[in-house]
């Protein structure tokens, strides 16, 4: 089996498992972004972590890999922005953890010695990166021979060849996951739960109050009739600044765009020139070539069964006959011209089985053709097939011996598609496609029905020149008679467009709704201070983009007034909840009994069973910790003070309480609770240490 092979299927799961299970619930969170400059390090700096530096052809190689195996699990050649995103944060991510665990790893003094590295490559229990390498896919064990077939060839490479280092590499990936796997437990045995956690935790769950209660809402209080002071909020925000702390810096902006889109006389100019072509597409005798000059979106002939084209053509095409030419239909952006070419019957699914050669792999498109052909004879002459599926082939498929499973029309590539359905179980072929050369086999058709090859020329509407032009124009115009906000607002009236808001952008934004890729618009932001007005316009996709930046929010405990607009509801129901306490207090007064206070201030009286502390929820009002917190520390029959809530105030008064049977072994409780205690501590212990260290992004620079 080649090594460039195994190392390319399998680099998202050595990229991934190098990082240790602990890492899995950081990697699918939220972006990681700490302090710093975005703009700052020097040209090879793209970050740091705890003060050791990332270099930039370090992340970019480590990049290009994740999206390479991105590419391949998703079957697409290429990435939209919002998924090369998504790849960029989870590498960036990856990296931080890496290097902070490298720390934590050294800094205990965690090793993995000789004996125990070859333990993990051919020892009793091997690495199951190992066995997923060089195991065999009938057992799921590791096949040894195979492991020592590889290690004997390895010795005749050269140690600076491709192969050699990719190995290396991904011994030390192998050893890297062993030292954060022993780091993990070292944390996992830290866990320790006492019969009387575990007791408590039980009554949590388990102990049932019965309670009545009254409460005055605070939506039953007009906000007019509250008056907030800067008190108000001052005290909230003392009270909660460990609520405020921001960890990513965030940029807030106002923008105008505008709409450079396709107008009418471009919809008009694109029908004109499918209408010029529609007379000779009908006269071709070479219908792949036609398409091929003619059409914007170059699409291969290929058969398709009914309901796989697009309904508009659908309709029409499968019930004409063959030569006709349908359109033009305007659909999806394009005016299209569809001809059929060809009807026949066909298997309505088809199982396969396939050996990918990789081109990369074999170093050009010539050596994987030739390798193809060779394994054709081979399995010609009696070789078998899963055997040289699991040592040659280069995607996933070769851990079942190639097997593609039962696929419909649609589900592959034409030109693989081409092959397995227009051949006959049992045919054996060599098909190249843009993923390789591919040795197939074709193991059984199921069903029949109608399909039709189709010819499709489309022409898109698009912007000419000259609506790029003006709307280009009106943004410039726009642009040279802004200075601050008044002057910003008063254009964007006068031009009668509408002022957008783009709130808490972060640099590594894939997109601002509207708008596919602005990440021009998104550096200027971050290099742009509070009250800026671009000195230029963006051309986002369709639109001319003129923009402001209204607000910045850094990294630390945000001031008062960044967040004032944020905590103003709260802070006036903190004010209602006095002057609504203040009622209930005199209600309190003299009253021996609950129905005594709602009769004073005339609301019903809420009768409550069933709720357990660990579960604070008022049925049909919300989770109310303090009113619940307040039922568990209650005698019965006695009448609570008033009850600052989240919805309202209340007072309580307790029936009585069912507990439940005693707790008469704890072991089973102690370990559901470490057990929870363990996955979260898992995913928390990457949070405690990235909250401890310095994280400089100076990604902005370079993606």
């Amino acid at each position: 089996m080649g090594i460039m092979s195994f190392l390319r299927n399998r680099a998202g799961f050595i990229l991934v498992g190098a990082i240790g299970f602990a890492i899995v619930a950081f990697l699918v969170g939220d972006v990681v972004s700490y302090g710093g400059s975005f703009m700052g390090g020097d040209r090879t700096t793209v970050g740091e972590v705890a003060g050791e530096k990332i270099s930039f052809d370090e992340f970019k190689a480590q990049v290009d890999q994740n999206e390479a195996n991105f590419k391949q699990q998703m079957g697409q050649a290429t990435l939209n922005p919002q998924m090369a995103s998504y790849v960029l944060e989870n590498t960036w991510n990856q990296k931080i953890s890496e290097v902070l665990l490298n720390k934590e790893v050294e800094r205990l003094g965690l090793s993995v010695g000789e004996q125990e590295r070859e333990d993990l490559v051919s020892g009793k229990n091997p690495d199951p990166q190992i066995v997923q390498a060089f195991g065999n896919p009938e057992t799921g064990q590791l096949d040894r021979a195979q492991l020592t077939n590889f290690q004997n060839n390895l010795k005749s490479q050269d140690p600076n060849s491709p192969v050699r280092q990719q190995w290396v590499s991904f011994l030390l990936s192998i050893q890297r996951n062993r030292l954060f796997q022993k780091y993990n437990n070292l944390v996992k045995n830290s866990i320790y739960v006492t019969s009387l956690e575990a007791r408590e935790e039980y009554t949590q769950r388990n102990k049932l109050a019965d309670f009545n209660y009254v409460n005055l809402e605070y939506s039953s209080l007009p906000d007019n009739q509250v008056k907030l002071t800067d008190g108000d909020y001052s005290e909230y925000y003392n009270e909660n600044k460990n609520l405020f702390i921001n960890k990513e810096e965030s940029r807030t902006i106002e923008y105008v765009a505008f709409d450079a889109s396709p107008s009418k006389s471009d919809t008009a100019a694109a029908l004109q020139a499918i209408n010029r072509i529609a007379a000779d597409f009908k006269t071709t005798p070479n219908d792949s070539l036609f398409v091929s000059i003619n059409a914007d979106t170059k699409m291969p002939l290929s058969y398709v069964k009914k309901g796989q084209l697009e309904p508009a053509l659908d309709s029409v095409v499968f019930n004409t006959s063959v030569g006709t030419v349908v359109g033009p239909i305007f659909t999806n952006g394009s005016y299209k011209l569809a001809k059929l070419v060809d009807t026949r019957m066909s298997p309505d699914s088809v199982k396969a089985s396939h050996i990918l050669i990789s081109p990369a792999t074999e170093g050009s498109p010539e050596r994987a053709k030739a390798k193809a052909d060779s394994i054709y004879n081979v399995i010609r002459n009696g070789g078998n097939f899963a055997e040289l599926a699991s040592r040659f082939g280069s995607d996933a498929t070769k851990d079942k011996g190639g097997d593609l499973g039962t696929f419909g029309r649609g589900s592959m590539i034409p030109t693989f598609e081409e092959a397995v359905f227009n051949g006959k179980p049992g045919d054996l072929k060599v098909v190249t496609t843009e993923y390789g050369t591919h040795v197939i086999r074709i193991d059984r058709q199921v069903g029949s029905s109608r399909v039709a090859k189709v010819a499709i020329v489309d022409k898109a509407v698009i912007s000419s020149s000259q609506t790029q032009s003006t709307a280009f124009s009106r943004a410039s115009a726009f642009l040279s008679d802004v200075k601050d906000a008044k002057s910003f607002d008063e254009r964007a009236k006068k031009d009668k467009v509408t002022k957008l808001l783009a709130e808490n952008l972060t640099p590594s934004q894939a997109n601002i709704p509207g708008f596919e890729n602005p990440r021009e618009l998104v550096r200027w932001v971050f290099e742009s201070e509070e009250g800026d007005i671009s000195e230029k316009v963006f051309e986002v996709g369709d639109r001319f983009v003129v923009a402001r930046v209204t607000d910045v929010r850094e990294v630390g405990t945000l001031p008062l007034e960044k967040v004032k607009l944020q905590i103003e509801p709260v802070v006036r129901n903190r004010a209602k909840a006095k002057m609504l306490a203040e009622k209930l207090e005199k209600a309190l007064e003299g009253a021996s009994s609950i129905n005594q206070v709602a009769s004073k201030v005339g609301r019903p009286v809420t009768p409550v069973q069933n709720v357990v502390f660990a579960n604070p929820v008022l049925p049909g009002v919300a989770q109310e910790n303090k009113v619940v917190g307040t039922v568990f520390g209650l005698q019965p029959k006695k009448l609570s003070k008033v009850i600052r809530g989240e919805q309202g105030v209340y007072v309580v008064q307790v029936n009585g309480f069912t507990n439940p049977a005693p707790l008469t072994n704890t072991i089973n409780q102690k370990q559901q609770i470490a057990q929870a205690l363990d996955q979260r501590a898992q995913g928390q212990v990457l949070e405690v240490l990235r909250d401890l260290a310095e994280v400089k992004d100076y990604r902005l620079r370079f993606f």
